[in-house]
């Protein structure tokens, strides 16, 4: 069973970083697309970043030069550190996994409020 647990959220000023972390377990995690999902009040979930098991990283325009997706396959952690943190950054931030079968699987969520 896959368990994905986030952390690093928070409140952050407009400009600010701020770095979240998912720590995952019962998967082969080197032979999994890892990836950072973002869903705001009123909003539909988006994709942040996606970082496949080969290398290949997605970002969302919102996210290219501003934010960087990285994984420790030797950890089984994956990282998403974001500078020039916006308000329209303000959202509940979602680890997904999809491993090698197809399977998608969620964490619970770390909040991000970015507010001066």
């Amino acid at each position: 069973q896959v368990q994905l647990v986030e952390s690093g959220g928070g409140l952050v000023q407009p400009g600010g970083s701020l770095r979240l972390s998912c720590a995952a377990s019962g998967s082969i995690f080197s032979m999994s697309a890892m990836g950072w999902y973002r869903q705001a009040p009123g909003k539909e979930r988006e994709l942040v970043a996606r970082l496949h098991s080969g290398g290949y990283i997605d970002y969302a325009d919102s996210a290219k030069g501003r934010f960087t997706i990285s994984r420790d396959n030797a950890e089984n952690m994956v990282y998403l550190q974001m500078n020039s943190l916006k308000f329209e950054d303000t959202a509940v931030y979602y680890c997904n996994m999809i491993d090698y079968n197809g399977k998608s699987s969620w964490g619970q969520g770390t909040q991000v409020t970015v507010s001066s």
